[in-house]
């Protein structure tokens, strides 16, 4: 049976801010992407949402970015290389040491936002990113894009040594290049649950997913992600579940799936 992964971006909330709605999410995927709480999430939101992945069997990711919590980790930041791979080894080794404590382990290594995509166009910082994980933990799966924006990072991590996840985003509008649709755009986040539901089909069974202008984009994901903070988040992981199983599609941990 051919497996896939479904992560969501998680632990997302600060202090007295709530966002999204974890509790509800976490019994329908296979991946939580935690927050280290420089783009958001805090010490106690990374403890609480560590606890809730473990209590639902659910492998735990880092979800690193950069120090922005008032651009939500969304806008580009400035640095050095070796400043980046501190920022990532920080990061991650805070989220790893609430892995210990509440008995699970730490599975994979997720940048978020405008560091997702800074990686997919400098070769130099995908190597930083892929040195920090290096120096945490060589057997972390990295995570990037899926398609032929990815291809360069991916090749990059698997040179350096590491397992690498393909990501797809059916809950983003695409472009024809395979990159997403930017968020301020019309469109960019898809809602519906019908139309995200099919579009996991059409990744899972037809390794394609189709632009916003029409084109079908080819794209081989092992994982696919549900962001959190979309409003239908736990109508989209629960219909997803659901569609992969009638599919004969296995839910399993992306640490499982990597190449």
């Amino acid at each position: 049976m051919r497996g896939i992964d479904v992560n969501c971006d998680m632990g997302e909330s600060f202090g007295p801010y709530a966002m999204g709605r974890d509790s509800e999410v976490m019994p329908h995927i296979t991946s939580a992407n935690v927050a280290c709480g420089w783009h958001a999430g805090d010490p106690s939101v990374m403890d609480r949402t560590v606890a809730l992945a473990a209590r639902n069997g659910v492998a735990v990711g880092a979800h690193p970015g950069y120090p922005d919590l008032l651009g939500f980790g969304r806008r580009k930041l400035e640095c050095s290389p070796e400043e980046l791979t501190n920022y990532i080894v920080y990061q991650v080794g805070a989220l790893q040491a609430f892995c210990r404590k509440h008995g699970t382990h730490l599975q994979h290594v997720k940048p978020h936002g405008a560091l997702y995509h800074a990686v997919l166009q400098d070769e130099e910082l995908s190597r930083a990113v892929a040195r920090a994980v290096l120096q945490v933990d060589p057997g972390l799966v990295l995570v990037t894009l899926a398609g032929p924006k990815g291809e360069t990072a991916s090749s990059i991590y698997r040179e350096m040594g590491l397992l690498v996840a393909r990501e797809a985003f059916p809950d983003r509008a695409y472009n024809a290049d395979g990159t997403l649709v930017p968020r301020g755009s019309s469109g960019a986040v898809v809602e519906n649950p019908d139309e995200v539901v099919g579009r996991v089909h059409s990744l899972a069974r037809d390794n394609a997913v189709h632009a916003a202008t029409g084109e079908t984009v080819p794209l081989e994901a092992n994982t696919v992600c549900v962001h959190g903070d979309t409003p239908t988040a736990v109508e989209l992981v629960r219909g997803i579940a659901q569609k992969l199983n009638s599919d004969g599609l296995e839910l399993r941990p992306m640490a499982q799936l990597t190449t």
